[in-house]
């Protein structure tokens, strides 16, 4: 049992709890020491749970709808996921130029950084109905539940707990807590392990040493090999620059310089990627540097105003009045698996292979009868990278998922979200295959649409790789992980940073400019596209 204060809830819907401090770096300034501004803690239990760290209550942007347990099989998910979900053979929906599968990595990638609920030892299954199963590659499937604990909230008695911290801190390379930390450090001059062929090393059960390991694959431990890569540089560079620093000095330096570099590509380069329009560019780039811009910023500082200078070095976390965290409806949105390819198709380059093939390829679409078949009978790992007993169907368990933590349906989250629902299937989609199959499973009901049938069926906005409803809570979050972090805004500074470690964030405008760091040649002669999260050229 890890301890926390009451839930806290305010007019504009979100409602998190306060968390412990487990990870390396407090993002909480009452925990500053007078020195460094940076914090090493101790494993264990503490007494308040502080908002966003390892094992903190995941909020909601919306109270939670009330809902019987007869609702989280109607209909049934396995029939959804047969029916809207499942990729048919050779039917495989892509984004064209727009998005490569480095950029479908990435974002697991950031998933791994912030999201994942904590699992309750009792198990549930789903068996198909015989009107699916055939269709079905696991005929029924066991899965530990999502646990459910205590807030001390009236107004949601129950919630989650997040078993990685919900701060932008790099923990993917890190570790959410002290025994996934002591695993990756190598214990001199601040460095993190790395293998000699410059990929994650492996321990004796084969499992790779890094800070998150659970439910991983190679898109996701070539982007850990890669930034361990950069930390180190950055460690070197620091060692060089300030021989005064010892181990962890160097470590909690090169930290903080690697998580911001990570939340500024995630800005300013993917997500202009992800909605590639004029405006989204110009206001992803003003997060971070603000209208005013990078040079005119550069040269006379923060203004004070986060409109013009960004929300990068303001003078204080903005909080809103409510604890930082994560939301329910976030992780809902943040379910992407038809950007995963069939087959990914490894190219006949001498060495970095894997990242070539990554980037010349294009992801899947986030459209309906675009999930990867074979994701419908998927081993799973646990957070100690070992396989687990059971397969699971995994379109299925994301129906059931989203039921069983009570996020509202499609039409409900619009609402809650103040946006406009739909009051027949014509308003969410013209056409006749889907009409049909959307009668077929959920009669004349519109508020019986399931959230992720309804993103995925959605118009998209012309040049946006996701629909308008995710977008919204895109939106909301990407601000919101900037502006309450304090190592972002208050301590964006070069005493927390040094220096020299707020050159190599400020000089560092995308993942291009750190692959071209380690793997230059690979850069010059394969990378001819703006972004590395684009599809390069053959």
């Amino acid at each position: 049992m890890i301890p926390d204060r009451p839930f806290r809830r305010q007019t504009h819907g979100v409602a998190q709890a306060p968390a412990c401090v487990l990870a390396v770096l407090s993002r909480h300034p009452e925990d500053t020491p007078p020195k460094l501004q940076l914090e090493k803690k101790s494993s264990g239990e503490h007494v308040n749970v502080k908002s966003g760290d390892y094992g903190s209550f995941i909020g909601r942007n919306a109270f939670a709808p009330a809902s019987g347990s007869e609702e989280l099989l109607d209909p049934h998910p396995s029939v959804v996921a047969t029916k809207f979900l499942s990729r048919k053979e050779s039917e495989f929906a892509d984004t064209g130029k727009q998005f490569n599968m480095i950029a479908a990595s990435w974002i697991q990638f950031m998933i791994h950084d912030w999201v994942d609920h904590q699992e309750d030892t009792k198990e549930q299954e789903i068996v198909a109905p015989e009107s699916v199963a055939a269709q079905c590659p696991l005929k029924e499937f066991r899965f530990l539940r999502t646990k459910e604990d205590e807030t001390g909230s009236q107004d949601i008695p129950l919630g989650h707990r997040n078993m990685r911290t919900s701060w932008w801190d790099g923990s993917v390379l890190y570790g959410s807590h002290d025994g996934a930390l002591a695993r990756v450090r190598t214990g001199k001059d601040g460095k993190l392990k790395i293998g000699q062929n410059g990929l994650l090393e492996r321990d004796d059960h084969g499992v790779a040493i890094s800070g998150d390991v659970k439910n991983t694959w190679a898109g996701v431990s070539i982007l850990q090999a890669l930034f361990v890569k950069e930390h180190n540089a950055v460690c070197d560079m620091l060692k060089r620059t300030h021989p005064e620093f010892g181990d962890e000095e160097l470590y909690l330096h090169a930290r903080l310089v690697v998580a911001a570099v990570i939340a500024k590509i995630h800005t300013i380069d993917w997500t202009v990627e992800l909605l590639k329009t004029k405006a989204l560019d110009i206001g992803m780039h003003a997060n971070w540097y603000g209208l005013l811009g990078k040079r005119i910023k550069s040269w006379i500082g923060h203004t004070g105003s986060s409109l013009l200078s960004g929300f990068i070095g303001m003078k204080e976390p903005i909080n809103h009045g409510v604890p930082y965290a994560l939301t329910e409806e976030f992780t809902c949105v943040y379910r992407l698996h038809p950007l995963l390819p069939d087959d990914i198709v490894l190219r006949d380059i001498t060495g970095k292979r894997m990242i070539a093939s990554l980037g010349h390829q294009a992801c899947g679409a986030l459209v309906l009868f675009n999930y990867p078949q074979w994701m419908r009978d998927l081993p799973q790992t646990g957070t100690d990278g070992i396989n687990r007993p059971n397969h699971v169907d995994m379109a299925a368990l994301e129906i059931y998922r989203d039921r069983e933590r009570k996020v509202a349906r499609y039409n409900a989250f619009r609402r809650n979200m103040l946006m406009i629902p739909i009051k027949k299937w014509e308003d969410l989609t013209d056409d006749k295959q889907t009409l049909a199959l959307l009668r077929e499973v959920y009669g004349e009901d519109v508020e019986k649409l399931d959230l992720l049938v309804g993103l995925l069926a959605e118009k998209k906005i012309k040049g946006f790789a996701i629909s308008e409803t995710s977008f919204f809570i895109f939106l909301l979050m990407a601000t919101r992980r900037l502006e309450a972090d304090r190592f972002f805004t208050s301590n964006f500074n070069a005493k927390s940073y040094t220096k020299e470690g707020l050159a190599w964030v400020n000089n560092t405008e995308s993942l291009k400019d750190v692959l071209q760091r380690h793997h230059g040649n690979l850069v010059d002669k394969w990378l001819n596209a703006r972004s590395a999260f684009s599809v390069w050229s053959a």
